[in-house]
Formats: C-alpha cells, structure tokens, sequence
C-alpha cells in the first residue's frame, strides 16, 4: 500500500480507545466508527470490508453479518461478556473471537465491594440528606468478620474473592465448573458449596454470572427468599440472572437487606419496580471500566488482532478458532 501500512482494515465499531489502537493505527488501515453498532446498514458495510473488527457489546455480530464479510478474520471484543457475538456461526466461518478475559477482573471486584459498602453504609440516601441539611448519623454495617455468597468463580469471582481476604470474610461459593482441587481456592480459602447452602449463609451475594439458557432467572422469588432477611445482593454478572419484580417484592417487604445491581435485564433500562425502592444502588454497567482496565484490554486485542491478521495465533480466543483459516 502507498502508505507502507499492512493490508487488512481493522474496524472499530463501538467507542473504543486507547494507545494500544493508536499504535496499531501505525501499521494497520484503521476505520472508527464508534457509533456503526447503532446502524445495521452501516454495520453490514463497514464489516463486509473489514479484516478485523472490534466490538464492545452493542454491536451484534450474527450468522448474517458474518455471511457478509468474507475477508473478516477477527472479532475482537472489548470486554468479557459474548452475549453480543454469535460464537458458534464464527467457528463456522473460521473467524477468531478474541476476548480479554480477566483483563477488567480487579477493576470490577472493587466496583462489587463498593456495591456492597454502599448499600451497607446506604451511602447514597446519607449524601441526599447532608446535602438537603439533615445530619443524621444513622448505624451502617460492616463486612468483616461475615459470610460473601460467590455466584460464578470466573475471573471476577475470584478476584472478588481476594479482595475480601482484607476484610476477615468468610467466602462460601457455588460454581458447578469448578473443582475445589483447583490450587487458588486452597489460597483463597474460599469454601465451594451447593447454590442453596450459599443463599442461606451469605450476608452479602455477589452474582458474577453470565447469561445462559442455565442462568436466566436463576434468582427468582424462591431463591431470594431463601436468604437472610438482611443479606445484600450484589449483581455485576448478567441483569437477566435476577428476577427484578421478585428483588423489588423482596427489599420492599424487608425480606432482603438491599441490592447493588451494576447490569440489568434491559440496558439502558426502562422504569422499572426497583425504582421506587430504597437501599437499591444502581450503576449504568460500569464495574469493568476503569482508566487501568482498559488500557489493558486494548492492549491485549491489538496484540491479537496483529497476531491474527500476520496468520499467528490469537492468546486470548475464546471460541474453537484461534488462527483465522
């Protein structure tokens, strides 16, 4: 190419950043259209003629758009969720899917135990008072020396899990993919159990699940009630997994002591029961964002995205494909 940049454009169609794709932009035609997710014409064009393409997760990346884009060799995703990326039909098509699995673990573990300390603490309905001129101390509670329930011991799970050994924290945990022979959960001391004896014992539950045909629902009105009247949920994984009418029912009648939810079942969401409900703290699905994680899960989907596009192998594939055919 006149420009001396390697052949194979690479697409941003989300708002991604950062100085790993400004290097990248060095020696690869790079296209941003950070708002393409938004257009599915645009979407459909800018992949048909793209050899890389990175996504967060509103852009959809389906059978058909895959269809469309013969010379696409890499999906490169912005994030650890894959609900947005059919994994299956990107096999077919001998695409890379590349995730930075574990790149945004610590940021979202601190964001779970704010969630938590903030409900505890009922930190947002204090700092409304003080600045409507109320100075009212009222009692939190603390974390030390409780149980955390753990839902999901991916990289978030854990991480989580080390944290709270700074706060003298007992960790039960249910994940039916991980076996307690596993040498981090003798370090962690984290105690893998049933998802009932985990309901029943944590005084704060921190989901950190994804979306699937086993997880949807997973906490429903009977599960719900099946913890401690003062428990604390905690959602960073998946809105899908908790039933919002049931929490809603639950912290309203005092069944349960309150809830962080940092993703939801719709994003952005709607008006929804929750709303009207105190001691529920929200955050608009920004557990995983920070200066520092992204940095490094840019850093390590140029570095796939050269590898791929150089007929190298990606390290950080997730589907069955790690070298594009």
């Amino acid at each position: 190419m006149a420009s001396g940049k390697l052949a194979g454009p690479v697409a941003v169609v989300e708002d991604v950043a950062g100085a790993a794709l400004d290097r990248l932009a060095l020696t690869h035609d790079i296209r941003w259209e950070p708002d393409a997710w938004v257009d599915p014409d645009l979407l459909r064009h800018v992949m048909c003629e793209a050899h890389a393409v990175v996504v967060r997760n509103k852009a959809q990346i389906t059978a058909q758009l895959l269809d469309a884009a013969p010379d696409l060799r890499i999906v490169a995703r912005a994030g650890v969720g894959l609900d947005n990326i059919d994994i299956a039909a990107a096999n077919a098509a001998g695409v890379v899917v590349s995730a930075a699995r574990g790149a945004n673990a610590v940021s979202v573990a601190e964001h779970t135990v704010l969630l938590a300390l903030g409900v505890l603490r009922d930190v947002v309905a204090q700092d409304r008072a003080v600045r409507d001129g109320t100075w009212n101390r009222v009692p939190g509670r603390e974390l030390s020396g409780k149980t955390w329930g753990l839902l999901g011991l991916g990289a978030t799970g854990r991480a989580v899990a080390e944290l709270l050994r700074g706060f003298r924290m007992r960790v039960v945990a249910h994940d039916p993919y991980v076996s307690v022979a596993e040498p981090w959960v003798a370090t962690t001391g984290v105690e893998l159990t049933d998802l009932d004896t985990v309901l029943g014992a944590a005084d704060v539950l921190s989901v950190h699940l994804p979306e699937t045909a086993e997880t949807a629902g997973l906490l429903d009105a009977v599960r719900l009630a099946a913890m401690k009247p003062n428990a604390v949920l905690v959602n960073v994984g998946r809105g899908a997994v908790v039933d919002e009418q049931a929490l809603a029912d639950a912290v309203r009648a005092g069944a349960l002591g309150g809830a962080g939810l940092d993703v939801r079942a719709v994003e952005p969401p709607g008006a929804s029961p929750l709303d009207a409900v105190s001691r529920v703290l929200y955050t608009p699905h920004i557990a995983g964002i920070t200066e520092e994680s992204q940095e490094r899960i840019v850093q390590l989907l140029a570095e796939d995205i050269e590898a791929v596009l150089a007929g190298q192998s990606a390290r950080n594939a997730v589907g069955s494909v790690g070298k594009a055919r």
